[in-house]
């Protein structure tokens, strides 16, 4: 005689294994954080402001 299951466990395991496999899947497609993503901005924005910084400006004689 087979074991005995029970399936709403059984059911939420598997689930629980397509959510990570998701999740894991999601991970690798949108890859950064929030954090990192502001970081990168924040970054973007000094380089462009030391940029503008030494521009030079033509004479107005």
């Amino acid at each position: 005689m087979g074991d005995v299951v029970n399936l709403n466990r059984a059911r939420k395991s598997r689930a629980r294994t397509k959510a990570q496999a998701d999740a894991a899947e999601n991970r690798v497609r949108f890859g950064r954080t929030k954090a990192e993503r502001e970081a990168q901005t924040a970054q973007k924005r000094l380089m462009a402001q030391r940029l503008d910084g030494h521009a030079r400006t033509e004479r107005e004689d």
